[in-house]
């Protein structure tokens, strides 16, 4: 299917309710440096110098769900802890419905924190009671179950093996789901899929349907037979298997079968790209797309996240970004509900963010040392560019030389640039505001002018950054030599 046609479905993408049932952990990061092993055993020191929460499981699966526009309800069980309080905390903020979620004070709040040192994961510590939730949790669980999956247009069963899907949850979810008409899709855990009877389709990756089948899967070709054998064996309408560098695949009861590859350019990190499949999944098929068409934006979708680090969002912004004539995959952005959900996703992973704004209409060397300075004040660049207006009116009826598609086009190619967005006002001070970032950079010859949005950065704990210019280097003697050459 070409781009436009993908385009065109996912102006088709709605903003509907989705139910998420399942397992809801906080995952907590611990970074820091290491520089020396431990007198008192042969092992690192890490220097410890940030905590950071975020959320995982069902959570991420939520967050995508948020990023995309969708409206979210998660019924799920937490203990009576602080951790608890955190993970319900970090839902809520990005807008989640956690009114059914039961806290359960005979279980621990499920936890995977992990030890980073210098970049590298050195460790992993998880806390969790991974046994069946007792029957009373269970019925509070499902308390109003058919009223919830009633306002919903589809349900997610987010398994991760952590014990709140236990057998009488997850037939009274499939089971009253279906009755009411509502696609159930299902991402998997362990070898024994029986469970899910009766669901829409189940989303594994390579390995679990390995798992599940009980044998391996080595070439592209044995992956339709093994769908056909899923979907027969467990009972279901859909498979979904997702294969890594090798894309997707898709089979029904039915019959039917297709294949997608990777749509990544580069892959960094698979990690919580099956949330990303599946919530994608979910929001098409609730918005009355076809389940081949969802499979389709879901393969864009998951093709964006893998090439970033660590569990992330996609945005609908972002998609148009992949599918769009020109601009790097996930870079350029609209002002609004695409940006701030970007911001907000940088948040919770707890990158602190540098802006930078101009004109940039050809882009020279010293530009290039510009941005890569403005790129080291934060773990993430967003660049402001002036639409075509806005630089008419500050320089003049001749110019940009290059149009704002073009000038973003080539600032989102730059690997130090992570967001571009552009602003028609003579002035950054409302993007800025929208953002608020934690460094605002700005060239030295903005010392004495005034810097735009100084204050408002100030006032909220950030800082202004001067940046020495290069000598020699900038547009306007870039159009004189041209004008003067002729070339």
């Amino acid at each position: 299917m070409s781009d436009r046609k993908l385009l065109q479905l996912l102006e088709r993408l709605g903003t509907p309710r989705v139910l998420i049932v399942g397992d809801l952990i906080l995952d907590r990061y611990i970074a820091g440096d290491v520089s020396r092993i431990s007198p008192e055993a042969p092992i690192p020191i890490l220097a410890a110098k940030s905590t950071d929460h975020r959320l995982g499981g069902a959570g991420n699966v939520a967050a995508n769900l948020v990023a995309m526009g969708a409206g979210v309800e998660v019924l799920g069980v937490t203990g009576d802890d602080a951790k608890g309080e955190t993970l319900l905390a970090l839902l809520a903020d990005i807008g989640v419905v956690t009114a059914g979620c039961v806290k359960d004070p005979a279980r621990p709040t499920t936890e995977k924190t992990r030890l980073v040192g210098s970049g590298h994961q050195m460790l992993r510590v998880d806390w969790e009671d991974a046994s069946a939730v007792q029957e009373g949790v269970a019925k509070r669980l499902l308390a109003d179950l058919d009223q919830r999956i009633a306002a919903a247009g589809a349900v997610i069963v987010s398994d991760y093996g952590k014990g709140v899907l236990a057998p009488a949850v997850l037939r009274s979810v499939i089971d009253t789901a279906r009755a009411a008409g509502v696609p159930v899709l299902v991402d998997p855990k362990g070898t024994d899929y029986s469970g899910y009877r009766g669901a829409t389709l189940v989303t594994p990756n390579k390995k679990e349907a390995e798992q599940a089948l009980g044998r391996r899967l080595p070439h592209l070709e044995d992956v339709p037979g093994a769908i056909r054998e899923l979907v027969e064996k467990v009972g279901l309408e859909h498979a979904v298997i997702t294969l890594g560098a090798d894309g997707m695949a898709h089979g029904s009861l039915a019959g039917d079968y297709f294949h997608v590859p990777t749509m990544a350019r580069q892959v960094f990190d698979v990690t919580g790209a099956g949330d990303t499949v599946i919530a994608h999944l979910a929001l098409g098929l609730a918005s009355g797309l076809e389940l081949t068409d969802a499979v389709l934006l879901a393969n864009q979708a998951a093709g964006i996240v893998v090439a970033r680090t660590g569990a992330a969002s996609v945005t609908p912004g972002e998609l148009r970004a992949a599918l769009g004539a020109g601009g790097e995959v996930g870079k350029v952005v609209t002002r609004g509900a695409d940006l701030s959900a970007l911001v907000a996703e940088w948040r919770a992973e707890g990158r602190s963010i540098a802006f930078t704004n101009g004109c940039f209409d050809i882009l020279h060397a010293g530009h290039v040392q510009y941005l890569r300075f403005a790129r080291s004040k934060g773990d993430r660049l967003i660049v402001g560019v002036n639409a075509d207006d806005s630089v008419r009116r500050l320089k003049g009826p001749t110019r940009p030389v290059n149009g704002q598609d073009d000038r973003m086009a080539v600032l989102a190619a730059l690997e130090m640039v992570d967001a571009v967005v552009a602003f028609d006002e003579d002035t950054p001070k409302e993007v800025i505001e929208e953002i608020t970032p934690d460094a605002l950079v700005k060239g030295e010859d903005w010392r004495d002018k005034g810097v735009v949005g100084r204050e408002w950065v100030e006032d909220h704990g950030g800082q202004v950054v001067l940046v020495p210019l290069v000598a020699g280097r900038s547009t306007t003697n870039v159009v004189k030599k041209i004008l003067e050459t002729g070339e």
